[in-house]
């Protein structure tokens, strides 16, 4: 007996989930399955739908960086950013409930129902330098290493505290997380170089 088309693409979907934490109507398209399959199968409680466009396997395992994957789905220009870069990282103790998100200076301002986004424009090399990709939920997430993070600290340190840019400088120099050299680039795009030179002085001695 043949199989139905619809049977068939309904197989494919469940199968390019299995292979994909986040699933995205994007992906169909790419393979040619038609997108509709999608609504059938959240219909038939065989995928959920986590965000806007975006799909996953009822009750999968997933990340606790899964809403960085879900917003650099839907803002691909976008690089995670200050307080959610270190978390990424690994340093500092703080918990946004917001993804911070850099975007070029002239991109239109992201508007997501979820998760919260707290969009932060930079532009040139401050925009460029620094970033890294960390495979979240099988998304490739743009991520500002951790001296280009530490500088961006540094520079917005009116937004989001001074006592928050020092806590993860500790952190990261503790951990052996820091390259020198990337770190006085960074803070020379950032422009923060002599505002950060007292600060690693004092624990480096």
């Amino acid at each position: 007996m043949t199989t139905a088309p619809s049977s068939r693409h309904e197989q494919a979907v469940l199968s390019l989930a299995k292979k994909r934490p986040l699933l995205r109507a994007r992906d169909l398209a790419e393979r040619s399955l038609p997108t509709v399959v999608l609504t059938r199968r959240v219909a038939a409680d065989k995928l959920e739908r986590v965000a806007r466009g975006v799909y996953s396997l009822p009750g999968r395992a997933l990340s606790e960086h899964r809403s960085l994957a879900e917003v650099s789905l839907r803002v691909p220009q976008g690089v995670v950013c200050l307080l959610s870069a270190p978390r990424v990282h690994g340093i500092g103790t703080q918990a946004p409930f917001e993804v911070w998100l850099a975007i070029p200076h002239h991109f239109p301002t992201p508007r997501l129902d979820q998760p919260a986004l707290r969009a932060v424009r930079m532009s040139g090399a401050a925009m460029t330098e620094g970033i890294e990709r960390v495979l979240i939920d099988g998304v490739k997430v743009p991520v500002f290493s951790a001296e280009k993070t530490l500088a961006d600290c540094f520079k917005y340190r009116n937004k989001i505290g001074l006592d928050v840019a020092l806590e993860a400088l500790r952190d990261a120099w503790s951990q052996g997380k820091l390259q020198m050299d990337a770190l006085w680039r960074c803070a020379t795009v950032d422009r923060v170089a002599n505002v950060m030179r007292p600060y690693l002085e004092s624990i480096a001695t």
